[in-house]
């Protein structure tokens, strides 16, 4: 056959192929009852039509009747579906019509109709096919009058099923059943009656060929998305099935919304997030949403300043936003008042809650809920003192077209997010397989997740219901941001998080303690970004631009531009307050003195054995200081060590991290990792105090003397003279590092200061 003759019968094989399908299709009704509009049945809804299946909704708008359906119920399902088939049974002579039914709100299509219709007519003998589960609910009695009970899935899952039009509607039309009748134990006892299960031939699903119930199964299900198909599949690895439906019956419905994530083409590694840009809204700069921005401030919070600078700064009309501020914490509320009362106007409305008005947690945030609710509002963007967004983060969530959805954040270098990926049967945390891998960025898209906190978008519209507006944030002995998610998940309001982009990050609060002065300065632990923003000079990375040359104002001794001036003021601060200078001086005890000072007519009279050991009495206690190990220091200042302050440890960390790099530039060879420096500590030079210090040399292989404030301005004189090259630093630089020698080298000597303070920052590294 030559090429053209080939193509013809690949043409023909793809139309009658195609007309097959039709006809499949075109035979098929599916139907499902969902009487509300909820995220659940949105999602159904989406998986049917990535599969081309046309579903009729049934029960849309008429009132709920059948139960609570986390118990028995569900009788009204039965009588909606009785009413369509009657309507079909009157209208079509064709009672082989296939039917297929499922539950919408906790149910995906995995596969098109045509897969679904062809696996049906592969089990011999059978006229319907009801889904299979491995509970006998809601009756267990009836287990065993099962006929087979061996099996995988042994009982019958009423949350969907297969057939044919005329047995369906003699099993929907076997006796009448009342609306608050469940659903399930209806088709149960039809199953359980042999006669009735032979006539119509009723089989079920035992093996999870087209229906796969997850309740009880959750080891047997695996997510396969690292494949080399398309798009992410799941297997039964028990049965080796693949289903083609999939359904979160009883207490499984979380883990659809895991799977969700993945399924009916939403994510893959090679085609990424299809829910990312399926609901995309363009937002358009004159019909933009009223957004309600709640902002809490619940905890003492490092960094706050900034934290509400980023408020100024996001990439929103204030004209379109109304803020309500609430600060529960006293140590914050000066600053809090000062950020409020200078910017209160520039909003459309703006409302405060202070700690004085001795509002719960979880009061606070209904409120600005309900306020949202019950007013103009399209938005409520809830957003904590420990979040750090990007300014444009609003409008993306707002884009994006989701009801309810965080911008992930995450604690640099932790795990710690502000999301969950899963929870346990309590409630609380758990991990989910795909956490890590979205915590950071192995994978990226919008996630559907059960609990959200810290930051979040909420439409408003959603919470306007009547079940909705109950939704509260005060629960009695549960944190208000659990209280609220469990909310959401009874009411079966999805939340989701989005890490497509970075949006910024979480500070760590847990070791800020605000009884100390300027208690940031300590927070570079835990907060790294935030405290290299505040307090590493603006000019710091200059010093490694390619081809720059440092300035070296005497031989060997270069300066680098370190820490800001706000570092250099907030250090000099909490010496101040912590005040116990040293005296800066060798003083001997008054004992000693009192010897030295005898005539040397009665020292001669003292015994040799007397003078000798008040000699080394004298030797032992002379130029004492409890600071030290070894209680002597050579050249003793007035100063203070920062191991008396608590900051030995983070000035060891500034050692490593931000000087052992300058040091490594210059002094070509010499690599030590990390620096060791038993003596860092501030020194105070007043005229009235100590004005300078003598000449000498440092027990060190390198010294830096960090200026923390400025000559001419807080103080006149002072600097370093370095002897040998009769080479002197005087208009030192706030916030700039001296680096010298230490040792054989560098002879150097304190110079005078006449006026003022002068504070300087020394270690001696590597002694």
């Amino acid at each position: 056959m030559d090429k053209t003759g080939k193509l013809v019968q690949l043409l023909l094989i793809s139309i009658i192929l195609s007309q097959t399908k039709a006809t499949v299709s075109d035979g098929i009704k599916v139907f499902t009852v969902a009487t509300d509009d909820t995220h659940g049945l949105e999602r159904f809804l989406r998986s049917a039509r990535i599969y081309g299946i046309d579903v009729e909704v049934l029960g849309k708008g008429r009132k709920w009747t059948g139960g609570d359906m986390n118990y028995a119920g569900g009788g009204q399902k039965i009588n909606i579906l009785k009413e369509k088939v009657l309507e079909l049974m009157k209208s079509n002579d064709n009672k082989d019509q296939i039917i297929l039914f499922t539950d919408s709100y906790d149910v995906m299509f995995l596969a098109p109709i045509e897969d679904i219709v062809n696996k049906f007519k592969s089990f011999k003998d059978t006229r319907v096919l009801f889904s299979a589960e491995q509970f006998c609910w809601p009756d267990s009695k009836l287990a065993g009058q099962y006929p087979k009970t061996e099996v995988a899935n042994p009982y019958l899952n009423s949350g969907g099923f297969i057939g044919y039009l005329a047995e369906l509607s003699e099993i929907l039309n076997y006796k009448p059943v009342k609306d608050l009748d469940d659903d399930q134990l209806y088709y149960t006892k039809i199953y359980l009656d042999k006669e009735l299960r032979q006539s119509l031939k009723i089989s079920l699903d035992h093996e999870s060929k087209i229906f796969q119930n997850l309740n009880g199964a959750l080891s047997d299900v695996q997510l396969r998305s690292n494949t080399t198909e398309d798009w992410p599949y799941i297997e039964n690895v028990v049965t080796k099935e693949r289903p083609l439906i999939v359904h979160a019956n009883g207490p499984s419905k979380l883990t659809l919304n895991h799977l969700g994530n993945y399924l009916a083409k939403s994510w893959s590694m090679k085609e990424g997030c299809a829910l990312c840009t399926e609901k995309k809204i363009e937002l358009k700069e004159n019909e933009l949403p009223s957004v309600m921005v709640a902002v809490f401030i619940e905890q003492p919070t490092p960094f706050l300043e900034e934290f509400l600078q980023q408020l100024n700064n996001i990439d929103y009309p204030k004209s379109k936003i109304h803020l309500i501020l609430r600060n529960n914490v006293e140590y914050h509320e000066t600053e809090v008042d000062e950020f409020f009362q200078a910017n209160f106007k520039n909003y459309a409305t703006a409302k405060r809650i202070k700690p004085s008005d001795f509002i719960s947690e979880g009061e606070a945030r209904t409120i600005a809920k309900d306020r949202c609710v019950n007013s103009v509002c399209d938005y409520l963007f809830s957003i904590d003192s420990v979040s750090r967004v990007k300014p444009k983060t609003l409008r993306y969530l707002l884009s994006s077209g989701y009801d309810v959805i965080a911008p992930m954040l995450v604690r640099p270098g932790q795990a710690w997010s502000n999301f969950w990926g899963a929870i346990n049967s309590a409630g609380f945390y758990a991990r989910s397989s795909d956490y890590m891998d979205i915590v950071y960025y192995a994978v990226k898209g919008i996630w559907n997740v059960p609990f959200i906190t810290n930051c979040y978008l909420m439409k408003m519209s959603v919470f306007r219901n009547t079940e909705a507006k109950s939704i509260s944030y005060s629960v009695e002995d549960t944190d208000a941001d659990m209280a609220f998610c469990s909310n959401l998940r009874q009411l079966g309001i999805f939340m989701h998080v989005s890490n497509e982009l970075d949006f910024g990050h979480l500070v760590n609060p847990e070791n800020y303690d605000i009884s100390r002065t300027h208690p940031d300065v300590y927070s570079m632990f835990d907060n790294k970004i935030e405290w290299e923003a505040r307090y590493l000079h603006d000019d710091y990375n200059i010093n490694f631009e390619e081809g720059r040359k440092h300035l070296m104002p005497c031989p060997d001794v270069y300066w680098f531009p370190l820490m800001s001036p706000r570092f250099c003021k907030e250090w000099i601060e909490v010496m101040e307050a912590y005040g116990q200078w040293s005296d800066g001086s060798n003083n001997i005890p008054r004992r000693m003195k009192y010897i030295l000072n005898m005539d040397s007519q009665f020292k001669k009279k003292m015994s040799r054995k007397f003078r000798r050991s008040e000699q080394l009495v004298l030797t032992k206690v002379e130029f004492q200081d409890k600071r030290l190990e070894g209680g002597y220091e050579a050249v003793p200042t007035r100063d203070i060590h920062m191991t008396q302050v608590g900051l030995d440890r983070h000035w060891l960390h500034i050692l490593k991290e931000y000087v052992r790099p300058l040091q490594e530039m210059v002094f070509t060879g010499y690599y030590h990792n990390p620096p060791v420096s038993i003596m860092n500590f501030v020194v105070r030079y007043r005229p009235d105090e100590q004005p300078s210090l003598r000449p000498h040399h440092d027990s060190s292989t390198y010294t830096i003397n960090l200026a923390l404030n400025t000559p001419n301005v807080d103080y006149e004189g002072g600097g370093c003279r370095f002897i040998r090259y009769n080479c002197s630093v005087q208009n030192t630089k706030l916030g700039w590092l001296l680096m010298h020698p230490g040792r054989l080298t560098h002879y150097h000597e304190g110079l005078r200061v006449t006026k003022g303070t002068r504070y300087i920052m020394i270690s001696f590294v590597d002694p």
